[in-house]
């Protein structure tokens, strides 16, 4: 009797689990959308006047907030591309949990004093690959305005989700992370500002 019952609990813990993958997968999905829509308008906001021997206005005062764009009652701030990886997403003003589940947002930091740090869901269509980069490879970020920052991967860390002090320790110019399965780490990707 009791193996029936051992059976019976672990086809239900099966279902369960199917049940929560294919939400995952559903949800992933509808944020893959949502994203692209927005990337499609955030893109050709972020275009930079060519002007020569200008001086960005980042560079005259660093400490300068990042150009906005609101975009259906989301705050933007530009987008991140990882083509190794092949990703490009918008990015949002603030790392908010019900924001997130569109797009990739900033915990804190700006690439004008550098020392940015992107916030993104483990969704495979968000940052959930991020935990396949290689030392060496290229991320962008560009801003509303059109300013380009260039960075390589210089580390991969997997970090406690409760240790927020390592997650800012160190000098990088930008860290991107994200859940591991299950939520009890953070994959974390250290970059620095890519020589030109």
């Amino acid at each position: 009797m009791s193996g029936k019952v051992f059976i019976a609990a672990g086809l239900c813990c099966m279902v369960l689990a199917g049940s929560l993958v294919a939400y995952n997968e559903v949800e992933s999905a509808q944020a893959a959308g949502q994203a692209q829509e927005i990337l499609a308008q955030v893109e050709p906001l972020a275009v930079k006047e060519n002007i020569p021997d200008m001086v960005p206005d980042y560079e005259l005062d660093p400490q300068r907030e990042l150009p906005e764009q609101e975009i259906d009652g989301r705050a933007y701030i530009g987008y991140v591309e990882i083509e190794s990886l092949g990703i490009e997403l918008p990015v949002l003003s603030n790392a908010e949990a019900d924001g997130l589940r569109v797009a990739p947002g900033r915990y804190e930091g700006s690439p004008y004093t550098g020392d940015m740090i992107i916030a993104g869901h483990n969704y495979r269509s968000q940052f959930g690959p991020i935990g396949r980069l290689q030392e060496g490879d290229a991320v962008r970020f560009t801003d509303m305005d059109g300013n380009e920052f260039n960075y390589e991967i210089s580390r991969l860390e997997t970090i406690s989700k409760y240790d927020i002090e390592g997650m800012k320790a160190g000098d990088w110019d930008l860290t991107l992370f994200t859940c591991t399965l299950g939520g009890q780490d953070r994959v974390t990707v250290r970059c620095v500002e890519a020589e030109n």
